[in-house]
């Protein structure tokens, strides 16, 4: 992940906490990230496959750190999956 400097994060974490008090995770995500490209990602392939791949970056990313971790706890706490039960 490409880290941001911190004076550039704390100006959108201010948007980060807007966003969180006002999208559903029902497409609401999907239709703003679409939105989004529509209207202010310039039409080229080059400029569309950027947009792409800050998306896939983002969700390995989250996998990454977050999803990951989550799994991982959830193992130790209720067990593995073991070669019997597949």
């Amino acid at each position: 992940m490409p880290y941001i400097k911190q004076g550039r994060r704390d100006e959108l974490n201010g948007l980060v906490e807007q966003m969180g008090t006002a999208l559903c995770f029902d497409g609401d995500l999907n239709f703003l990230l679409f939105a989004l490209c529509r209207r202010h990602v310039k039409p080229s392939y080059g400029n569309y496959k950027k947009f792409i791949g800050e998306l896939n970056e983002c969700i390995a990313e989250i996998r990454r750190r977050i999803l990951t971790p989550y799994e991982d706890e959830k193992i130790i706490q209720n067990g593995d999956i073991t070669r019997k039960e597949l």
